[in-house]
């Protein structure tokens, strides 16, 4: 198989990560962006020649196109870019401060976006590509406590799925993936929780809790087999238009209307 190029963002940790290593392990080669140097130290050591670390905040919009555009340049083409920087957010609508609202758009929609945007020229000079955005099964349907999450997933793929049409004359695909719960740090880490109000204890709006907490289990999907699943929908053609992993999501999922692939990634 002919080593690819791609760049994804945010791969310290969670998806991000996993499909960085499998594609290192294969041969290909990634532009993986980072907040902090220190958290791909062992992928710069293990693969000095095939992987190239970005520092990137991606709610810089100047910064996401200055990286976009020299890994564009530094590698002649980049055939693969995969937006997946984001973050949960639980807790109650009013609950959330300001400062929370924002900062999750600014990663979770504008930031993904940025990126997106600053992609298609390179993408269009070159003759194509491919566009993988890592959204959520709940991009499609919605829980108490994550209202300001799913604020934005539901509309970075409504965005993904208008850029899917406007760019598939030029030979470009966009592929909007919903993975399900899974063994990641989205979960178990990074998760981000507001200051909870008394008034909400015991209502639906906190159920999120039990969730968080590892002790009641961990989540049914592995990441694993999940990111299998996304870098080979990357060869698929046409490009598919979303593809949804893990039985937890096919399951909560039946009856939304979408374009589907199930895969056996529970």
């Amino acid at each position: 198989m002919t080593s690819r190029n791609w760049l994804i963002s945010g791969v310290s940790s969670g998806f991000g990560r996993e499909l960085a290593t499998q594609l290192l392990d294969r041969g290909e080669v990634v532009v993986g962006t980072v907040r902090r140097p220190d958290s791909v130290a062992d992928l710069v050591q293990k693969y000095p020649d095939t992987f190239h670390r970005e520092l990137l905040d991606v709610t810089d919009a100047a910064a996401v196109r200055d990286v976009v555009d020299r890994s564009f340049t530094s590698l002649a083409r980049i055939d693969v870019v995969v937006s997946n920087a984001g973050y949960g957010l639980f807790g109650a609508a009013e609950e959330l401060s300001d400062e929370q609202v924002s900062h999750i758009i600014a990663t979770n929609l504008t930031g993904s976006i940025q990126l997106i945007r600053a992609s298609l020229p390179h993408l269009r000079a070159q003759g194509g590509g491919r566009i993988i955005q890592i959204s959520t099964y709940g991009g499609q349907v919605a829980f108490p406590g994550n209202s300001m999450y799913h604020a934005t997933k539901w509309g970075i793929e409504g965005f993904a799925e208008s850029v899917a049409q406007e760019v598939a004359p030029f030979g470009i695909g966009v592929t909007i993936v919903e993975p399900g719960g899974a063994r990641t740090e989205f979960r178990y880490g990074s998760a981000q929780v507001a200051d909870l109000l008394p008034a909400y204890d015991n209502s639906p709006a906190h159920g999120f809790l039990a969730m968080l907490d590892p002790a009641n289990g961990l989540a049914p999907g592995d990441p694993a087999r999940m990111a299998a699943a996304i870098i080979a929908s990357a060869a698929q053609e046409p490009a598919l238009l979303r593809i949804i992993l893990g039985s937890q999501a096919l399951n909560i999922t039946v009856g939304v209307p979408a374009c589907r692939s199930a895969s056996g990634a529970s």
